[in-house]
């Protein structure tokens, strides 16, 4: 009914911590970068691929939710929140297939994190055996 809701709310923190963490960067000098060219993908970036799943997620769930007439283009929106007796399944939802979507998601993003780590070790690898020979 309102899964969607919890990666949502999710992508909203990540988007906050990016946007803090890219203005952070910006301010610091950059006479600190470091000298060798090195392939490294910035966590700002990183943290927008995770964004970007959870919207995705979040979108396509809420049109699955719209198509079905579980959302409404009326207020209070969800048809859950109508009666107390279905609020209660929304809430439980939320707290189950809600966040286990969220938290698989995450995983996800978290294996996504470990193959580019090991793709920029490679990289880095190669660049210095190149410079070194």
């Amino acid at each position: 009914m309102a899964c969607f809701i919890v990666p949502a709310v999710e992508a909203i923190v990540t988007t906050v911590a990016s946007k803090a963490i890219e203005n952070k960067k910006t301010e610091t000098s950059y006479a600190a970068e470091v000298v060798n060219e090195q392939v490294k993908i910035p966590f700002s970036r990183k943290l927008r691929w995770l964004t970007n799943l959870l919207l995705g997620g979040s979108v396509l769930l809420m049109f699955e939710h719209l198509w079905h007439g579980e959302i409404v283009p009326w207020f209070p929106f969800l048809t859950a929140t109508s009666n107390p007796q279905d609020t209660v399944e929304m809430l439980h939802e939320m707290a189950t297939a809600g966040v286990t979507m969220a938290l698989l998601t995450t995983a996800i993003w978290g294996v996504m994190l470990l193959v580019a780590h090991i793709v920029e070790t490679k990289a880095n690898s190669a660049e210095n055996s190149e410079d070194n020979a």
